[in-house]
């Protein structure tokens, strides 16, 4: 980094900055360590007189500032551990101070086996069109940076990172080498992740089958599997649907991060804390996403930390790449074409691109699928005391706290180290707008059979999410010109299963599969759809295709119609049913229900909002424009708060939406924007659909790391 310095004139007091730097965020540490080390045996070297004043920023966060005493020429030693560290894909820009009396601005870039790179600014286009290796480029302008990638993936959660991997596997075994970004809007790989989760291993075996041996965090096998059906003030004991023996109790959150560190170890780029926020076309073929800009206030206009967002593309057919001098080397690239490339969506349950996607190709419709239904998870990880504890004890239940007409029900999952995950699933189809999914919640810790467990502890981490339970009828059609939907952001979990994870890895290594055959032989990404077809996702699917709508009539007769499902017919039934109504058209208007009452929180086991916002470790930078965005301004006030008692303030588990009285005591709908996890609640319910969620500045949301 300070290798960009231009020699500097004994006396020059000088201030450099160097931002826009991206790179996987597991080299933190090691970076900071190199260029602190580095730094300091430039400036040992130096025989005085000149200060320069160095800030080092990697994304939002800042790795060191100090000041310099001098620089002669280029330090190597400045960078000499660097190259090691980065991956092809980090970029740095220098910007000088131009009231310093500095009139030349530098490009640079760091590539393993090739240096450092720096020229002047009327040579950046050229240079930084090849400088980062073979199979990908980047360029600049005053329209914004643009990279190009063979494979952008956007989401580095279970689907995305396994497609990563996979598509590197292929290149090693084929010999081959095509480049691969991930793009992450997390602050860090992870931060973004929650699930249950009773893991099976099943894809994670065909795609890393050493794992066992690779420091996975997967090591609290299911000792005990049990199925309850809550009274208020009793447990029933129902015979277990679920198998899962061979399963794990895991957080998901840390297993990401764990395949994410195994991506980047093959060469995969992933970049943290950029969010995708638009779809780029040739035409009507995506050709890459673009991130959004940061540092905007919300009132639009640009602050000091401005960053214009990044165009992240596939490369372009018959791109002819311009002969580079390579750094430090005589060598240069040679003039290759490059043929038409691919984007995957891995961005999760109601992914906002992929939404996009599925209505502007139609692809629900041409997959003949149904609308997709979803559910509210709301989860805690609780430590309880030693004796309680019972690593890979799993516990669902059903019933209680929720009414007969309402789908839902908990999770109790005991992990290592005297932690439980303890969650609440309603799906969002409920019809009577005073509900509380929160609340209800909290109503549940309070059943004798989970307050004892309880009692004790004390909670570590709070988070929720929606997840998709459509199933068989409603996968759509995966495939757009350009690339694919991967993952839960197509749909894939099995819900009588309660597990997605699996399912979501799996269709991420046929897309990337179909890619990799897309890419090398030309053939067409509607490989992916068939393989999906032909593959175990489909065949299990199928079987448990008529689960969750059977819950349509109630929770009686949803029981027995699965029980015959799953103990006589094994899921072959010579017919499927059909969902009801889509989730927000089945919210009913509030004069056909009585309000609830929900008792107040006490501080041990039941909590209030802002308690437990605070242990989902959620930030977003207040001055930025509001990311979630209404259709019609006019709909809460006008429709929502007469008609449904204004629902958006209790399905949303983060207090995000608030009616409050203005000066003429009128109640106005305020969003607290900050307070967003990121969950999709509100872009799946609105009565009207009038609430769209769109991404905020990349790095902010929840910062979950046991979930």
């Amino acid at each position: 980094m300070v290798t960009s310095f231009v020699h500097c004139s004994r006396g020059l007091r000088r201030s450099c900055s160097i931002r826009g730097a991206k790179m996987p965020s597991s080299y933190f540490s090691e970076l900071r360590s190199a260029v602190q080390n580095g730094i300091r045996k430039s400036a040992a070297g130096c025989d005085g007189g000149v200060q320069s004043s160095v800030e080092v920023l990697v994304g939002q966060g800042k790795l060191w500032s100090g000041n310099l005493r001098c620089f002669h020429s280029v330090p190597s030693s400045a960078v000499s551990g660097l190259n090691v560290l980065l991956r092809p894909g980090t970029v740095f820009h220098s910007r000088s101070d131009s009231q310093l009396g500095l009139k030349r601005d530098y490009c640079s870039g760091v590539s393993p086996g090739y240096g450092l790179g720096i020229r002047n600014s009327r040579n950046c286009s050229n240079f930084s069109r090849g400088f980062l290796g073979k199979s990908r480029s980047f360029s600049s302008s005053g329209e914004g940076e643009s990279i190009q990638y063979d494979v952008v993936i956007v989401g580095a959660g279970p689907a995305g990172l396994s497609a990563a991997i996979r598509l590197k596997q292929m290149c090693r075994g084929k010999d081959s080498d095509l480049s691969v970004c991930v793009v992450e809007k997390g602050a860090e790989v992870g931060a973004h992740i929650l699930s249950g989760n009773v893991f099976e291993p099943r894809a994670l075996d065909e795609l890393i089958p050493q794992w066992k041996n690779e420091e996975a965090p997967i090591n609290v096998p299911v000792s005990s599997d049990k199925f309850w059906f809550l009274t208020k003030d009793r447990a029933f004991s129902l015979p277990c649907p679920f198998d899962n023996k061979g399963n794990y109790v895991i957080s998901l959150s840390q297993l990401v991060r764990w395949l994410g560190k195994k991506a980047e170890e093959l060469g995969v780029e992933i970049y943290p804390g950029f969010a995708a926020s638009e779809v780029l076309y040739d035409d009507d073929t995506v050709v890459g996403i673009k991130t959004n800009d940061m540092g905007i206030s919300k009132d639009g206009t640009k602050k000091e930390t401005f960053q214009q967002g990044v165009a992240l593309k596939d490369f372009l057919d018959k791109v002819t790449r311009e002969e580079v001098m390579m750094p430090d080397s005589s060598s240069t690239l040679q003039k290759s074409e490059i043929t038409g490339r691919i984007t995957l969506l891995a961005e999760g349950c109601r992914g906002s691109l992929s939404e996009k996607l599925l209505r502007k190709f139609n692809l629900r419709e041409k997959g003949h699928g149904q609308h997709q239904t979803y559910a509210l998870g709301i989860k805690e990880v609780w430590e309880i005391e030693e004796h309680k504890h019972k690593p890979g004890s799993v516990i669902h239940t059903l019933g209680w706290p929720l009414d007969n007409k309402t789908y839902g029900g908990s999770f109790l999952y005991h992990m290592n180290d005297r932690q439980v995950s303890l969650g609440f699933v309603v799906a969002l189809n409920y019809g009577n707008p005073y509900l509380n999914p929160y609340e209800e919640f909290q109503k549940l810790k309070h059943h004798p059979a989970i307050k004892c467990l309880l009692d004790g502890g004390s909670v570590l981490q709070y988070g929720a999410r929606t997840l998709n339970e459509g199933g068989f009828q409603s996968i759509p059609f995966p495939v757009f010109p350009g690339g694919a939907i991967i993952g839960c952001s197509a749909g894939f979990l099995n819900v009588p299963k309660i597990k997605g994870t699996h399912t979501a890895m799996k269709s991420g290594m046929l897309a990337a599969e179909a890619a990799f055959s897309a890419l090398q032989e030309g053939s067409s990404m509607d490989m992916y759809w068939d393989a999906l077809r032909k593959s175990w996702i489909w065949e299990e699917l199928r079987l448990a295709r008529n689960y969750r709508p059977a819950f349509e009539y109630g929770l009686l007769p949803g029981l027995g119609v699965s029980a015959f499902e799953h103990y006589v017919f094994k899921g072959r039934l010579p017919f499927t049913l059909k969902h009801g109504k889509p989730d927000h058209e089945a919210t009913d208007v509030a004069k056909r229900h009585p309000p609830i009452e929900y008792p107040r929180p006490d501080g041990t086991l039941s909590f209030d909002v802002p308690t437990s916002l605070h242990r989902s470790n959620t930030n977003h930078d207040h001055d930025q424009p509001p990311h979630l965005r209404l259709r019609d301004p006019t709909v809460p006030e006008r429709v929502n708060l007469p008609e449904y008692a204004g629902p958006e303030s209790r399905y949303c588990p983060a207090r995000v939406y608030e009616y409050v009285p203005d000066e003429e005591g009128k109640l106005k709908l305020h969003i607290n924007a900050q307070n967003c996890l990121h969950c999709k609640a509100c872009d799946i319910k609105d009565p009207k659909q009038n609430i769209e969620w769109t991404v905020p500045e990349g790095g902010g949301g929840p910062g979950y790391s046991i979930m």
